[in-house]
């Protein structure tokens, strides 16, 4: 399967937006998840005879500081135009969208990986609305919930620029990011707030690019991962195969781990665009536009130059840190109570994140950040070692408590004493003649093994810089 490798993947994504207003984009109806079916929904948002909308100016505000957020050009007019298709979901037979004078264009964001910095473009944002729901049961069959008719969206639409689902994933986490921080939705993926359409396509280096596939409603890290990865197989191994790859939807399914057809793939004339002879176009002013650019807060990027340059950490570490919000107050919080804060963000990255659930939506940190921050504190003081770092930090996840009261009482202080920790080392040769042996025939791990055996004599404690040292010392008089 080493033909695999001879093949790029080409990805672009649609992220769709759930806008965090109280109503709809064009009623009065309350946008509230989770209430019983149809009982938020009117006459307008189900289509019904002579009904007229009313677009919702915050709906407009809230996709314009998106496009500000991403670098996007606002345009000064645009409209709304009736997307045509038939589905048991979408009671007017239409959806309410924008087709070529979108609110935002030809933007970017910037993505961290282990490659590096990658700009990623961003085609178009656009407002529309959600359709209906559809639900299954065996008993009643397919019913029809239309409280999501009508809830505003915006689409935010990728250029074609990712190349591995790693940055597919990086690409959606630092949107939701962007989103995230300028409070225009709560982005809950397990609530559809944020959802993902991936279209990918596969070609030989070199060569022109291949026919798209669309999977569609991806609403998790995990998913949007396994989703490409799959998908990148299967269709080289067609391609390798001599089959033909069609320009079609595809489902995702997680339990199976693998992609389904779903229908045809619809091209823009399918749809029948025109313009929604009831609603007015959409005018900008620069005024408008500047006002809503001087309410968004300090965005992603602009934290992680911050932290860059004030605590010296890497652009990598800095990504992880800022992805997340409530991550990034919490650092930020503990960081002003420690004189030590990449050691913070360090323990943060490589042993917090570990303990948290993964793809979760809403972060709870259950440490008090003075208390992650003293943990940060005595290990940069030499009062604690890594391990007992470690130790400590899993202790108070469990059951917040005072980490400088738990060594104390525990007598968990890291030993530094050179004569002591010579005693444990002088012991532990003695204990080991094999293992000297070895390290003197050249087997260096047989140091390893030593040192393992001294640690677990000093319970964890012992400084492992300084036996290093001693033992290194020892052995090689030896």
């Amino acid at each position: 399967m080493n033909f695999i490798k001879d093949y790029e993947i080409v990805c672009g994504l649609e992220v769709h937006v759930e806008l965090a207003t109280k109503t709809k984009i064009f009623c009065s109806c309350p946008t509230t998840f989770g209430a019983e079916p149809n009982t938020q929904c009117c006459p307008v948002c189900t289509g019904m005879p002579g009904t007229l909308p009313v677009l919702n100016r915050q709906v407009v505000d809230y996709a314009i500081k998106a496009g500000l957020a991403t670098n996007c050009t606002i345009a000064k007019y645009s409209k709304e135009d009736r997307k045509n298709y038939f589905y048991p979901d979408l009671p007017k037979a239409y959806q309410i969208s924008q087709y070529d004078l979108p609110l935002c264009e030809h933007g970017w964001l910037e993505i961290e990986t282990d490659k590096g910095t990658k700009k990623i473009g961003i085609t178009r944002i656009h407002i529309e609305e959600d359709a209906g729901k559809l639900i299954h049961d065996d008993e009643h069959g397919t019913m029809i919930d239309c409280n999501r008719c009508g809830v505003p969206l915006i689409e935010i639409v990728s250029e074609p620029d990712i190349r591995t689902a790693e940055e597919a994933v990086a690409y959606v986490k630092k949107l939701r990011a962007i989103i995230m921080y300028t409070g225009i939705s709560d982005c809950k993926m397990n609530e559809g707030s944020l959802r993902c359409d991936v279209n990918l396509s596969v070609h030989k280096k070199g060569e022109p690019f291949g026919t798209r596939t669309e999977m569609k409603n991806i609403n998790s890290f995990t998913f949007i991962q396994k989703a490409i990865e799959y998908e990148y197989k299967r269709q080289v191994e067609a391609i390798e195969a001599g089959e033909t790859i069609v320009q079609e939807t595809r489902r995702y399914d997680s339990a199976a781990n693998k992609t389904f057809s779903m229908r045809k793939k619809e091209d823009a004339n399918d749809y029948r665009y025109f313009p929604d002879p009831d609603l007015p176009p959409i005018i900008m002013t620069d005024k408008a536009i500047d006002e809503l650019n001087r309410s968004i807060p300090q965005l992603p990027d602009s934290r992680k130059a911050d932290y860059i340059e004030k605590y010296g950490l890497s652009a990598h570490d800095a990504e992880m840190l800022i992805n997340q919000k409530p991550i990034a107050d919490y650092f930020e919080a503990a960081a002003r109570l420690t004189e030590y804060p990449k050691l913070l963000a360090n323990m943060m990255i490589s042993e917090l994140f570990a303990l948290l659930p993964p793809d979760s939506d809403e972060v709870k940190i259950p440490i008090d950040g003075a208390h992650m921050a003293a943990i940060a504190t005595m290990s940069g003081e030499g009062t604690i070692n890594s391990s007992t770092a470690k130790k400590l930090l899993r202790t108070i996840y469990e059951q917040d408590d005072d980490p400088v009261r738990i060594v104390k009482e525990q007598n968990l202080a890291q030993i530094s004493d050179p004569v002591i920790l010579q005693q444990y080392v002088d012991e532990a040769i003695a204990a080991d003649p094999k293992s000297v042996a070895a390290y003197k025939a050249g087997k260096t791990a047989a140091a390893k093994a030593i040192m393992g055996k001294i640690m677990a004599k000093t319970g964890g404690k012992g400084n492992p810089v300084k036996l290093d040292e001693l033992l290194t010392a020892a052995l090689n008089k030896q």
